[in-house]
This record gives C-alpha cells, structure tokens and sequence, in this order.
C-alpha cells in the first residue's frame, strides 16, 4: 500500500500568483518543484535558450573543439562512435551531421548490441583502423572505456569523449579513487574537476554543446545549431534525464521544432506511428515514438534508426519508419512475455522479498531486460536487475528506486562483473554465469534500505477539493509541461467523494469509468487506468459485494473514497469538459 503524504512546502503564493499572473495552485506546485526565487519562477514558465549555460565552461570544451578544428582542416578521417538507445542515435546524428556541415571527413558506427556491447571496443578500434581512421569522438560512451582508450591510443589515434555516464571509480575503505583516461580530451560535466553549473545533461545534450562551441569557432551561424533541439529534447526524455533547470528549456524548445520538423526520416516515423507533428509531447517521446527508434537497437541494429534521421528520399524513410514500427510491436510481444515470466519467478523462488531482486532470465532476449526490470520495479518497488545468457557468460540491465544508487552499489562489489556503467536510476553489466547467485548475496547484503524507503510514496502537490478546480485552472497547468523525472505532472487530493456509478469501457474493458460525486453534490466524471480487477475487488472487500453491484448499475450505494488525482480536458465531438483521472484511492 502506497504511503500518501503532502509536499507542504511554504512561500507567499498569494504574492508568486499576483507577480506572474498565475493560480495559488499554479504557484504551489512550482515551489514544491523545489523553485523559489523569482529568477528561477521565470526560468521554469518561460526560459528560453538564452537562458542556457555557457558551454565553454565545461572542462576540455575548448580543448576538443580546439583538436577537431585541426582535424577537420587536415581531413583527418573522423569516426563518431555512440550506442545503441535513443541517446545514443541521436547523439550520433548530431555529430555526423553537424560535422559533415563543417566539411569533416567524418563516418558513424554504432557497435551492435549483441555482438559489441555497450560502449567502444576493441574490434571497433581494430576496425576503425583498417579503414584508416585518425581520430574516434564518442558520444553517449566513453567515459568507462578506459582499457579501450589506451588501446586505441597505442595505435596511434586521437580519441575524444562526449559523454554523460557517471565517471568510473574504485573505493576502498570509503575512500573513492576516480579512474584516468588517456583521452586526448573528455567532454562530461560529472567530471570532478568540470566547473559546468548543470550536471543532469543527456549525451545528446553534450554533444550538441559541443556542436554550438564547434559552429561558433568556425563561423556557421548560431541558428543552424538550433535545428538539433529536437533531437536533444527525445533524447532528454528518452533516456529519463531529470526535467529540471537546463533539460525542462531544451525540451520545451525542441518540442516547438518538432512540431515543425523538416527531417524527412523523423516526419516519417511519427507519420508511421499515427501523429502529426504538431501533436507531440514528451509523452511521445518515451512511450510512443522512442520505442520505435530503441526496438531497432534492441532487436536488429541501431544503425537502421541511425539511417531514418539521416534518410533524404521521402520513399525510403517511410519504408524504414515503417520497419522500426513493425520491430516495436515485435518488442511489445517479447517484452510482455518476458515480464510474466519474471514475475512468475519472483514469485515462486521469494525473489519478490528481497531488497534487491535479481532474476536470471537465461532465455530472455537481452535487449528488453532493462524494460523487464523496469516492469518488475514498478510491481514490487524494489531496485531490479534481470540477467540473461548471452555468448560470452551474462549480461544484464538494472532499474533503481528514488534513494538507491544503482551504480554506487554496483562499484562496491566490481569484482564481480567483467564490465559495468550507469546511472543512480539504470546499470547495465556483464558478469560470468557463475557468480551470479555471489552477485544476488553479494548485493542485498549491501542493500542498506530500510522498510519505508522500500514503500512506495504518492507525494500530493495539493489538497484541493474537485469543486475548486475549472476549465481555466486546467488550461493553465500546461505552463507547467514538459512533464516526466523530476517535474512529476502534478497531483491533487480530495476526500469523502461518493461513487454514484461505475462502469467499464475500452476494447478489452479494463478501463473503469465513474460518475462521481463531490463534497458540494456536484456530478463530475472519473477515470481509472490501474488494474481494474484489483480496483473491484477492493471496492467489494471494503464496501461489500452488494454496493458494488448498485454502483455498477447507477443505483444509490455506500461507497465513498478518498483520492489522488489529475484534472484534465475530455473533448468529444466538439463538447469540452473535465474529467478527473484517479490516480490512487483509499
């Protein structure tokens, strides 16, 4: 059961309301994102690009634009290397293109999941060799490769980092001791040593810092850089980077250019996935339309996603938007089984118990195990790591709860994997099929979560009754977007709220509908996305089977909740009004 408790952050909302002409509610749920002075009020309703950190003051910005001024004046053979996930495409887009726009002698590899792993390589350093490159730039990757790196550099290369992953390290007795790369230059801001104000930045983002720094010392004007925004933006949201600060202004921005997009390949997709452009959101992002560009990582190559952003024939890039989407539903199909599966075994083995669940899926397709965590996450809110075979032993994807960092656990029991790297939220590894049940001890004898940290938590922004809330207050709440990590969409409470009826709707009918009853006696509508079972067998445990039976036929009954929910705007055929969409009850 979810712990409910109220973000009751203080500040003269009255005052915020009048100053930026905006609800108390409004004013509210920006302080409880942490938002206090007027400046950073400002910022989060309405920064703009200019409102964007210096990329100059990142460590080695100047020095790596610097060497690939050279290069690109010598025709030096570029190779940009990324990964295969939203970020990592869009990442390389970025390069490729912007370079290509410089007059670089510039190529693009991406190594294969199954076949490469994450990250640079050595037969991509072998490879790049023999096709006579100069100089390898990474991007979304690199950080970690630091055997990888002195290899490429034995050969006689330039190597330079764009990257975003934490920076690797050993510790020893608390103490931790970074790892040295022997990179001609490493763009991230988790650099200790990196003075840059905004650390939460994806590897798309940096790369295209890196572009505008690139464009500035060559003379290509400042709005050419701009047209990568877009790209930024999916990829922000794409890889879960925080909506805060710096990432809330790119993802606002780049949503304004995609709703105008003039890339062939990414006009196609959306086409593809039954949008227009001018329809996007974040949510599109994550759940629509990234997936697409991920599945073709995940089950064929990331070169394929790599190719749409790059496609100019308008024939050719609905014929590859199309593959991607036919590769996404083959993904649905695998990714729903793979996850009943889990949590059969979570179940039957106690996994489900444990602080850290890690499950050994050998048959799983590794791709989607980081999507299987994720799905086992959310049901037993616990950190989750799901392994599958792989050639060469066993690879493996972790997700995280908010106060356990995947990573930092992971570097305290690193003799355990052959390679690692990641977030606090997300991890991926490999490790030799023996030490697998060592890794499941190993980790949950370090696991220091307590009983309510393993709790799920419903933060309330508000505690507003339904009747406060209008048509006009709802409109407002979208001065408030781009919602996803770390600016949740927002949620209100209200309690003693009477179900007057209740019904199903939907192709498979698990979906519940309501006509609810506010404290005024007002007839307002309901929605409920969660699990519609569990949703009757509460109101029958708790009420009893005959008041669910009159609810569900409109008949007076005894069922009264109290709710978290959202407002939002129904439109059907032409008619607007509000429906509240529940998002937990007790």
């Amino acid at each position: 059961m979810e712990q409910w408790f109220l973000t009751n952050k203080k500040a003269d909302f009255k005052g915020i309301g009048e100053r930026f002409h905006i609800d108390q509610v409004t004013a509210r749920i920006i302080r409880n994102r942490g938002i206090m002075e007027d400046v950073e009020i400002r910022k989060f309703l309405s920064g703009t690009v200019e409102d964007c950190y210096d990329p100059l003051s990142m460590k080695d910005m100047d020095l790596l634009t610097d060497i690939l001024c050279v290069k690109i004046a010598e025709n030096a053979a570029i190779r940009v290397i990324g990964d295969y996930d939203i970020d990592g495409v869009m990442s390389s887009y970025i390069l490729i293109t912007a370079l290509r726009r410089c007059g670089a002698n510039v190529s693009a590899q991406i190594p294969d999941r199954m076949k490469d792993g994450y990250g640079l390589n050595r037969n991509l350093i072998d490879e790049a060799e023999q096709a006579g490159v100069d100089t390898i730039l990474t991007c979304d990757n690199g950080i970690a490769a630091i055997e990888e790196i002195a290899y490429a550099k034995q050969s006689g290369m330039t190597v330079l980092v764009t990257d975003h992953h934490e920076i690797p390290y050993t510790e020893k007795n608390g103490v931790r001791e970074y790892l040295t790369s022997e990179a001609d230059a490493i763009v991230n801001p988790h650099q200790k040593e990196c003075p840059y104000p905004y650390k939460e930045l994806c590897g798309a983002a940096v790369a295209w810092k890196m572009v505008c720094v690139l464009y500035q010392k060559l003379g290509i004007p400042e709005q050419e850089s701009l047209d990568f925004l877009e790209n930024v933006a999916f990829a922000t949201v794409g890889d879960v980077m925080e909506l805060t600060d710096e990432n809330r202004i790119l993802v606002r921005e780049g949503l304004k250019r995609i709703h105008h997009t003039k890339n062939v390949g990414m006009r196609a997709l959306i086409a593809q996935c039954g949008l227009e452009p001018e329809e996007i959101e974040a949510y599109h992002f994550g759940f629509v339309i990234g997936p697409c560009i991920n599945a073709s990582g995940r089950l064929d190559t990331a070169k394929r996603a790599l190719s749409l952003l790059l496609e100019t024939d308008e024939k050719k890039a609905v014929q590859t938007a199309n593959e991607l989407v036919i590769l996404n539903e083959e993904r649905k199909d695998m990714t729903a089984e793979g996850v009943e599966n889990a949590r059969k075994i979570c179940e039957e083995e106690g996994y489900d118990k444990d602080k850290v669940i890690v499950l050994y899926l050998p048959e799983v397709h590794e791709s989607i195990a980081g999507i299987i965590a994720g799905r086992i996450r959310e049901a037993c809110y616990r950190p989750v790591f799901v392994l599958t075979k792989s050639e060469d032993g066993v690879k493996g994807s972790g997700r995280s709860i908010e106060g356990y960092s995947m990573y930092d656990e992971m570097c305290k029991c690193s003799e355990l994997f052959t390679r690692f790297g990641g977030h606090p939220m997300a991890a991926g590894l490999s490790m030799k099929e023996s030490d697998v049940a060592v890794f499941r001890k190993r980790i949950n004898e370090l696991a220091e979560l307590s009983d309510e940290e393993l709790t799920p938590k419903v933060k309330i922004d508000v505690p507003m009754p339904m009747d406060y809330v209008t048509k006009d207050l709802v409109r407002e709440f979208s001065l408030l977007q781009p919602f996803g990590k770390g600016n949740p969409k927002p949620v209100f409470a209200d309690r003693n709220i009477r179900i007057s009826r209740m019904w199903t709707v939907g192709k498979t009918r698990r979906i519940w509908k309501m006509t609810l009853v506010t404290q005024s006696g007002k007839l307002v509508s309901g929605i409920y996305f969660g699990d519609p079972d569990q949703f009757m067998d509460d109101i029958s445990t708790r009420f009893g089977a005959d008041e669910l039976d009159a609810a569900m036929h409109g008949r007076s009954n005894a069922i009264m909740l109290s709710i978290v929910y959202f407002p939002k705007i129904n439109s059907y055929r032409g008619e607007e009004s509000l429906q509240f969409e529940i998002q937990y009850y007790q």
